[in-house]
């Protein structure tokens, strides 16, 4: 008889692999792991992943492209005031001499449209390619984020299968046999997909309310 289990006290067995808790933990998180890892690598999230890299990319090159804008608008700026003051200079001092002359003006208009196309450049990308680029990086996001979700609990189903199929000759025996995976690698699992879709929504959520936002500034620029 089993000294560490009464029938006559319980009816419940608690079955372990191991009774060292530091092992077991380890041994759980190891197979968690590699299920996740399992996941990962499946074509249809490597495809949700490379789509979200490559709308991070987009974003990441348009947000550049405004720093650059906003440095060479500075300078552009500079140079004009000053371009535009020497000319003044020049008109005037020429103008007391008898005659004004309006030397070099091509290049100050030159100077002029590069500092008025880069501020027409930076406005473009703030009221338009940014946001537009930030609602597709958000969307792949959730698209990354839902697709892992669903090939994990593809993982946690696999696996609750094959433990169904392991435990069929116990409950031909007993007839009943309870099972709680929640406290198993499937359940942690599905804890984790679970987590992965909540993030999904609220990612989702998120290019939903700055869609309605910039197409509502859309629709107000064209009144």
């Amino acid at each position: 008889m089993n000294p560490e289990f009464q029938i006559t006290e319980t009816s419940t067995l608690h079955v372990v692999a191991t009774g060292d808790e530091q092992r077991l933990s380890e041994d759980l998180q190891k197979r968690i792991q590699e299920s996740l890892e399992h996941a990962a690598a499946q074509p249809e999230v490597q495809a949700a992943v490379d789509l979200h890299r490559a709308a991070s990319a987009s974003l990441n090159k348009l947000r550049k492209a405004e720093r650059g804008l906003h440095l060479y608008a500075r300078d552009a700026g500079e140079e004009l005031h000053r371009a535009s003051g020497a000319a003044l200079d020049n008109i005037i001092g020429s103008a007391a001499a008898g005659l004004p002359k309006f030397d070099n003006l091509g290049v100050l208009a030159a100077l002029e449209a590069r500092h008025r196309y880069s501020g027409k450049a930076i406005e473009r990308l703030v009221e338009h390619l940014i946001p537009a680029g930030q609602i597709a990086e958000l969307r792949a996001d959730a698209q990354e984020l839902m697709t892992r979700a669903r090939a994990i609990e593809h993982i946690a189903q696999e696996r609750a299968e094959k433990l169904l199929g392991q435990l069929r000759d116990a409950v031909s025996e007993e007839m009943v046999l309870p099972v709680d995976m929640s406290k198993g690698v499937a359940g942690a699992l599905l804890a984790h997909a679970a987590s992965m879709k909540r993030l999904a929504i609220e990612q989702s959520e998120n290019a939903d309310h700055l869609e309605r936002t910039f197409t509502a500034r859309m629709a107000q620029e064209k009144r």
